[in-house]
């Protein structure tokens, strides 16, 4: 069954001969890996009213050093970059090209913050007080990845700079000592922790490999050693440094690792995508295998509504079973069945929603979608614009869809709002429907 969908052979047919499948595999395998992480680890109980959200890499350090292999989003980066450099030139219109890039990006986004406006406003009449919070402060945690991906997009024009392994190493060097810098201040100096969000200048280290992998610089058997001596400095960080072993924040930690990322990850995103590199000819062979290009393509059409869309999954299926009496948390004598019921209910909801709400992220939005036609100092405020509503999303994930998170949202939509403007309106550009055979390698294209 193709579920209306093209058969393997179509999507063959109509894929071009030169495309780097590999690139697309990555990109689905991240995203697949984190909704896999997120519903294996996570765990939740209501207790005298108050929801706990939690999860498990707080009950063992084994699972923090899981982490080491399953915190794979520097890969999404990586993929992101390498797709991009499809699409960029050295003489094109920046903030025209970032607008194009960031009108797909965003228009599921639209659709989810309606979604959970009206479902929290719902939930506040229907759930006791401090159940309703923390499913707010949640609810919005996945655009943290956004706000970073789009200003990694933005430094484009410096990315496209590696032209050869000397510039790679030197990029990826001064990005490296810079965040160790950071680091030490954070740990020195009493009150300086915001300080480690210029930090998030570690997600440039995947571009960066991105880039220097569409241009051929890197040979797949060199990338080896260089991702296990980075292993090694990383192991030597945690067991001589102050850095804890989760690679994911969890309460505890001297120093998060993850928001804002610290040396441990930028040195971890370096060995990720070394090993990606090094495994990048393999899984091209087996991208060519007719039905894991179909499964590939189907889930490049709807990357972004796979992203989103599995965490109001994941909180409904939680507070089901939580208000219901069977909480997923360490210590319940059924943890290995609700686990495992849980699992299920997640594949078939979420497979459910990427059937239904997938066309929202490919058909055109009013209002959003149309022309960009931009050039001159006009360019340049249209990504600046940009970039502020990805520094507001990102600082909206501290508070998720309460409290102060509600004006960087209220920021974050006036940016878009104001660059679209900027951009030009007009009708918007004729697409296919979801099914459409002949509209779906376009789409697919990253």
């Amino acid at each position: 069954m193709t579920l209306g969908f093209p058969t393997p052979a179509e999507i063959a047919a109509q894929t071009s001969p030169n495309r780097d499948r590999a690139i697309d595999v990555i990109r689905n395998g991240s995203l697949l890996g984190v909704v896999l992480g997120h519903t294996v680890m996570a765990t939740s109980i209501i207790a005298d009213g108050v929801l706990h959200w939690d999860n498990l890499l707080t009950t063992s350090s084994a699972f923090q050093a899981a982490t080491w292999i399953f915190q794979i989003m520097p890969l999404f980066f990586f993929a992101g970059a390498a797709a991009s450099m499809a699409s960029w030139r050295a003489d094109a219109n920046w903030g025209q090209w970032l607008m194009r890039r960031c009108t797909r990006l965003f228009r599921p986004v639209f659709y989810y913050l309606t979604f959970w406006a009206v479902a929290l406003t719902v939930l506040r009449h229907v759930l006791p007080p401090h159940v309703h919070d923390p499913v707010a402060g949640v609810s919005t945690q996945l655009l943290w990845f956004l706000g970073a991906y789009v200003l990694m997009l933005a430094a484009m024009p410096l990315l496209a700079r590696i032209t050869t392994t000397h510039r790679l190493v030197i990029g990826i060097a001064a990005i490296y000592l810079a965040v160790a810098a950071v680091d030490a201040v954070r740990l020195t100096v009493p009150g300086s922790q915001a300080l480690g969000y210029v930090n998030l200048m570690a997600w440039l280290i995947p571009g960066m490999f991105g880039v220097a992998y569409r241009r051929g610089l890197l040979r797949p058997a060199a990338t080896v050693p260089a991702a296990l001596a980075m292993l090694a400095g990383n192991v030597a960080l945690v067991a001589f440094g102050p850095y804890s072993l989760s690679l994911v924040g969890i309460e505890g930690q001297r120093l998060t690792n993850m928001a804002p990322p610290s040396l441990l990850l930028a040195g971890h995103a370096i060995m990720m995508c070394c090993l990606i590199i090094a495994a990048i000819p393999a899984i091209e062979r087996w991208a060519q295998r007719p039905r894991v290009w179909w499964l590939t393509a189907i889930g490049n059409s709807g990357a972004m509504t796979l992203y989103l869309w599995h965490m109001p999954a994941l909180l409904g299926i939680h507070l089901l079973f939580d208000t219901t009496g069977h909480p997923r948390y360490p210590g319940q004598p059924d943890f290995l069945a609700i686990s495992i019921a849980q699992l299920l209910l997640m594949v078939a909801l979420v497979a459910m929603l990427f059937l239904a709400l997938r066309p929202l992220e490919n058909n055109p939005l009013p209002g959003w979608d149309g022309p960009i036609t931009v050039t001159g100092a006009r360019s340049v405020a249209v990504g600046i614009l940009l970039c502020i509503a990805g520094v507001a999303t990102l600082a909206s994930v501290k508070w998720g869809l309460k409290d102060d998170g509600l004006y960087c949202m209220a920021v974050m939509l006036a940016a878009l709002v104001a660059a679209r403007t900027m951009s030009g309106f007009g009708p918007s550009p004729p697409v296919g429907g979801s099914s459409s055979t002949a509209t779906l390698p376009e789409r697919i294209v990253g």
